[in-house]
């Protein structure tokens, strides 16, 4: 099977300071986790926490296909049930 996104859901993981999101292999569920600082934000977090939140998700959002692409690109059946995307993974 591939790695499908099937639920577009998402969510700002505040203890990672990333971005989950799950893809599926099949029946099985891998989570994925994209660092804010990947999502090539500007350095001013914008007014409070839950603006900074909000703008993160945004832009996870704005960049949806690109970040599915680079997930698929990290992502090796079998081997995780959780992988982290860095700045690393979109060069």
């Amino acid at each position: 099977m591939t790695l499908a996104f099937l639920n577009p859901s998402r969510s700002f993981d505040e203890t990672r300071n990333a971005i989950c999101f799950i893809g599926h292999d099949g029946m099985f569920q891998v989570r994925f986790f994209v660092e804010v600082e990947a999502l090539r934000m500007s350095g001013n977090r914008p007014g409070g926490k839950e603006a900074a939140e909000r703008a993160y998700l945004s832009a996870f959002d704005a960049s949806r296909t690109s970040i599915q692409d680079a997930a698929r690109k990290a992502y090796v059946p079998g081997r995780r049930d959780a992988y982290t995307l860095t700045a690393a993974n979109f060069r």
